[in-house]
């Protein structure tokens, strides 16, 4: 599982000209669930990922949470993350999960995350979306499972 995190002032997802979900403050995260990867895995990712202390306090250090800003999450489906490229230059998603495992999964994230964070927003999974934000620092964070399990 992988995860994009991006320090955002604000955040949002269209689809067919709809907003589906939109952010002040808070992470803008896409979201790569592998073929496979568990509940126990996106557990301790989202653990990880709402406990993280990347927003600056008051002396300009990035000691603050998630919860500490009152900030928001806008989660984004995003099989790309595990492109191949490795052989040629046409990528190839094999060790991506496919939709009837990820999609399910996804589902299974967001519905974690709300345990953690107040306003959690979403895209449309398999949908062909169009996200806006406003990076903040720029700050990006990218949690892969397997470098924290």
């Amino acid at each position: 599982m992988k995860f994009v995190i991006q320090r955002v002032t604000h955040a949002s997802v269209t689809v067919d000209g709809e907003v589906l979900g939109k952010i002040g403050k808070g992470f803008m995260v896409l979201c790569g669930v592998a073929q496979t990867d568990t509940k126990e895995i996106a557990d301790k990712m989202v653990k990880k990922m709402c406990g993280l202390r990347i927003f600056e306090d008051e002396a300009g250090k990035t000691n603050l949470s998630l919860a500490d800003v009152g900030g928001g999450i806008l989660l984004i489906s995003q099989f790309t993350l595990y492109a191949e490229t490795k052989h040629g230059n046409r990528p190839g998603f094999t060790r991506a999960g496919k939709p009837d495992m990820a999609s399910p999964m996804y589902d299974y994230i967001i519905e974690e995350t709300k345990k953690y964070v107040p306003e959690v927003q979403q895209g449309r999974f398999g949908a062909d979306m169009k996200v806006e934000l406003l990076n903040d620092g720029p700050f990006t964070i990218i949690l892969d499972s397997d470098e924290i399990m």
